[in-house]
């Protein structure tokens, strides 16, 4: 009986110890795009602003730093197909998405090899790609982050939108 439980709460503490590891404080979103029989998804983590101001938030970060792209665990993008932003090719694969501050207030967004990794472990060693983002005032503010994969017209696009920023690029299937 005494090894019974003995082994009930190990049980119990290594389940209490694994959900808290594996615990993310915030919904996860999806969005997916089929592009000629190929498929395009970003998986991401959606924080709320509660009363901040996202400007306030990223005007934080310097020339050359990365936002996450939402909370928790890494911004996940994967394609079954090359896709082409401008003139950037990003190959089929999962890559683990950013946005970095450029100069002027400018953004870019990076592709990262690295993926699966806690939200705030971005390794530069890492980036595969990074394609220029358009900056505009959002229609509608977005409380959470929420990222769109849409058909625009004869492209696709990607868009990123937190309170009254939206950030997007155009592509199409290789």
């Amino acid at each position: 009986m005494k090894r019974l439980f003995t082994l009930a709460m190990g049980l119990i503490v290594t389940a209490c110890f694994s959900a808290a590891a594996f615990a993310q404080g915030n919904p996860r979103g999806k969005a997916e795009l089929e592009l000629g029989g190929k498929k395009v998804s970003v998986e991401f983590g959606r924080p709320s602003l509660k009363g901040r101001s996202v400007k306030e938030m990223l005007d934080q970060l310097n020339p050359g730093e990365v936002w996450r792209l939402g909370a928790d665990k890494s911004t996940t993008f994967m394609t079954t197909g090359g896709l082409v932003f401008g003139d950037v090719t990003v190959p089929k694969g999962e890559y683990s998405l950013w946005a970095r501050k450029e100069a002027g207030n400018s953004w870019k967004l990076v592709f990262n090899k690295q993926h699966g990794q806690w939200g705030t472990q971005h390794d530069p060693a890492q980036d595969m790609a990074a394609v220029p983002l358009k900056v505009e005032k959002a229609e509608k503010p977005a409380e959470q982050v929420t990222i769109n994969l849409e058909k625009e017209g004869g492209s696709n696009e990607i868009s990123i939108e937190w309170g009254d920023l939206e950030l997007s690029a155009n592509f199409n299937a290789k």
